[in-house]
């Protein structure tokens, strides 16, 4: 698949899907720290450092929407969403993929999540995985599940009290598609 890959939002603002560059690291970092702290879609409690983001999320393929150069005229690209790509397992199972996205708090809803998700199916595809795995879609991530459902993604499996959220434990969803 040829990257960078365009799409117009909800909003009409065009964006740019591509591989993440190196100066682009921490502001993703920083991204997922906001996500992280928001504690209702990612396990981990505290903010990653720089050595723990990098050993999380940039140990395969990790990919941006950013806005376009058109868009950026006024201001500089922003970073509006990222995801990584990578083996679920080790070795005879590496066939299997992984994936994780964050999106801005205030671009929720844009189509940002569906262009990444669809996009991420035709990159493991062409990077030849021959399906992806999700093992902690959090049951009360109701706009993941509807996304990744209407995907052609299948729940396999239910973790009972997997996730603890403040003062409850709610079920962790593992969802699954052959590519």
């Amino acid at each position: 698949m040829q990257l960078p890959l365009y799409k117009s939002l909800k909003n009409a603002i065009k964006v740019e899907l591509d591989y993440m560059h190196p100066e682009e690291q921490e502001e993703v970092r920083k991204l997922l720290n906001v996500v992280i702290l928001e504690g209702q879609t990612y396990p981990q409690k505290q903010p990653l450092s720089p050595s723990e983001f990098a050993a999380y999320w940039l140990n395969q393929d990790a990919f941006v929407i950013r806005t376009t150069a058109e868009y950026a005229t006024q201001q500089p690209k922003e970073i509006w969403g990222a995801f990584y790509l990578k083996p679920n397992f080790p070795g005879r199972c590496s066939h299997i993929c992984n994936a994780g996205f964050i999106v801005q708090p205030d671009k929720r809803g844009l189509g940002i999540g569906r262009f990444m998700g669809e996009s991420m199916l035709s990159i493991a595809a062409g990077l030849g995985y021959e399906a992806v795995m999700f093992n902690l879609v959090f049951a009360t991530n109701i706009a993941s599940i509807q996304l990744w459902k209407s995907l052609g993604f299948q729940t396999i499996g239910q973790i009972p009290g997997a996730v603890k959220l403040n003062t409850q434990q709610v079920d962790a969803l593992i969802m699954y598609r052959i590519l």
